[in-house]
């Protein structure tokens, strides 16, 4: 779940843009790896809405969706970053550069289980309340994020995966106050939600997607059910039932927050295809966002056991 679907969705979008849109094969796999991140924006709070109802929690699948997603933005990040130096010409070795993938997430894991344990500790000794507690959580969670970008230049961590192992050890170590942070930042997160589409949207022009036309949607379409049966594969031996491993290759149909954050990049580094790119990774948004939301709503409801 954390690789398979994006690299095949990649691979499809790469094999088919050059017919579709005249571009490059790099270019194409370029474009692949941009719309092969899934989004948190649109599967996070669902997912974490399920959790809250109890529904498929008995075999964990919105845990599982939460996390192979977050793998599968760290995954497509690195290989986007891959595939633009390779057009700039600026890596010269290819390997090294995906050696960065675990990398990113057994720093992140390990940083994160070392913050969540040191959280432990504090609340046991000082018996904060719960919207202190909270204050603090969020505090770490900002504090992970800026420790990815000053760790940069010289280590490759996921503040995501860091951020998800910090709430892990909570939960093991100390789960009724757990609960408890779960509840407040369960109010936080009405404002944020609102907050975090409000700036997806303001990222995407329309004018933009309207010039992708008929091509662009068909590689979308095209990729999308690449993305499909990538997903399903990872998911048949987990014991699902099919109805359940439906619900996963649903679940992995939005797309939203990566590609409006990078959908742009290509044009500003002076990649020739930049504004197909770019015009292709906005229309995936208006197409895949709202559908895939609605879509993982309508199955959640009715094909995961309470």
């Amino acid at each position: 779940m954390a690789c398979l679907p994006a690299v095949v969705e990649g691979a499809a979008i790469t094999v088919f843009a050059p017919m579709l849109l005249g571009i490059t094969y790099l270019e194409a796999a370029i474009l692949g790896s941009i719309l092969a991140a899934v989004s948190p924006a649109v599967v996070v709070p669902l997912m974490l809405d399920f959790m809250k109802k109890k529904l498929g929690t008995k075999k964990g699948i919105p845990t599982l969706i939460l996390g192979a997603s977050s793998l599968d933005d760290v995954f497509v990040i690195v290989v986007f970053t891959i595939l633009l130096g390779m057009h700039a010409g600026s890596y010269d070795s290819v390997y090294l550069k995906l050696l960065e993938i675990p990398e990113a997430v057994l720093s992140g894991a390990a940083i994160g289980a070392l913050t969540g344990y040191a959280l432990y500790r504090l609340f046991e000794r000082y018996h904060l309340r719960a919207t202190k507690m909270t204050i603090v959580v969020v505090a770490c969670a900002v504090l992970l994020t800026w420790l990815e970008e000053e760790l940069k230049t010289k280590l490759e961590m996921s503040a995501l995966i860091g951020v998800m192992t910090v709430g892990i050890i909570l939960l093991e170590k100390t789960q009724h106050r757990a609960h408890k942070i779960s509840e407040k930042l369960s109010k936080i997160w009405i404002f944020a939600e609102i907050l975090l589409f409000v700036l997806v949207g303001a990222q995407v022009d329309v004018g933009v997607a309207l010039d992708a036309g008929a091509a662009g949607a068909l590689l979308i379409l095209i990729g999308l059910i690449a993305r499909s049966i990538g997903t399903y594969i990872s998911v048949l031996g987990a014991g699902f039932n099919f109805r359940e491993k439906l619900f996963c290759v649903v679940s992995y149909i939005p797309k939203a927050t990566v590609q409006a954050a990078i959908g742009a990049v290509p044009l500003a580094a002076g990649v020739g295809a930049g504004e197909v790119i770019l015009a292709v990774s906005v229309l995936s948004i208006l197409i895949t966002a709202p559908l895939g939301a609605i879509g993982i709503m309508f199955t959640g409801k009715r094909w995961l056991q309470g």
